[in-house]
């Protein structure tokens, strides 16, 4: 890659297979200073290749999500902390739909112990995760399965979803702008969102802070067509305002110490 040294293109390598990188990480791969490594990661940045991020960069994405497998590392432990407390806001003995996204899938986890639930997903893994367990019904939207990380989209599983009225609704988003913007990649997941959004009675966004700082080119809507935002830091000001202007009931995800340690690591 013309202008990149060949460190850099291991960088970025590195960024393409994880989602992101750390400057500690990197320095000690390498073997070289920290201050070296910032060099890089801002001439990467520079170019953008990456994007920078508290304690290191990420795989720059206006246009293009990160790989599944990447998705699925990418803030692991402060999806667990989300999805700890989105469940506990989930009662027994109700119904509810959840969309495609590694979040939601964490949140399927720390739901297994649950009982009486009639679920609705577009999501193989989440059916693959709450499938075994007997007090759970799970209900598969039929439709295009996407290979690229097991979502189901497509005319079909949206005229599926709205055969549906339910009691709450699970739903992700790749980015959330200041403006209080919910927003994906790709506008055949988004139209699946949207009717999952139009016929749940409570729609709970599940989003980690890294959200904040990252664009996508799709709208799925906005904020204020939420009842309950759970995610694991104080968000940037302009969105905690659209928060408490619209009624959106705002849960910070407090972290275990032992996750909290992991959680400060990583930056």
């Amino acid at each position: 890659m013309q202008g990149i040294s060949p460190r850099q293109q291991q960088i970025l390598a590195l960024a393409r297979q994880t989602g992101n990188v750390t400057v500690d990480d990197l320095a000690l791969r390498f073997d070289v200073t920290p201050q070296t490594i910032r060099k890089d990661l801002n001439e990467l940045c520079d170019t953008r290749l990456l994007a920078r991020t508290d304690g290191g960069a990420m795989l720059s994405s206006g246009v293009e999500n990160f790989a599944y497998e990447a998705r699925r590392h990418i803030a692991a432990v402060e999806k667990e902390v989300i999805a700890r407390r989105a469940a506990s806001l989930i009662p027994n003995n109700c119904s509810l739909f959840m969309n495609i996204g590694t979040t939601t899938e964490e949140v399927a986890r720390a739901l297994v112990h649950h009982e009486g639930l009639l679920v609705i997903t577009n999501n193989i893994h989440v059916a693959a995760i709450l499938m075994p367990r007997p007090k759970i019904e799970v209900i598969v939207a039929g439709g295009m399965l996407r290979k690229s990380d097991g979502g189901i989209v497509g005319e079909a599983a949206v005229d599926f979803i709205s055969q549906f009225k339910v009691d709450h609704a699970v739903i992700g988003a790749s980015a959330i702008d200041e403006d209080g913007a919910m927003l994906d990649f790709d506008y055949r997941e988004v139209r699946a969102a949207k009717a999952i959004m139009h016929n749940a009675r409570n729609v709970m966004l599940v989003a980690d802070a890294m959200k904040f700082t990252r664009s996508a080119p799709v709208r799925i809507g906005h904020l204020s067509d939420v009842n309950v935002f759970v995610t694991d830091r104080t968000p940037p000001e302009p969105v905690v305002a659209f928060c408490n202007d619209n009624g959106v009931r705002l849960e910070i995800a407090e972290a275990a110490p032992q996750q909290q340690q992991t959680m400060e690591a990583a930056e």
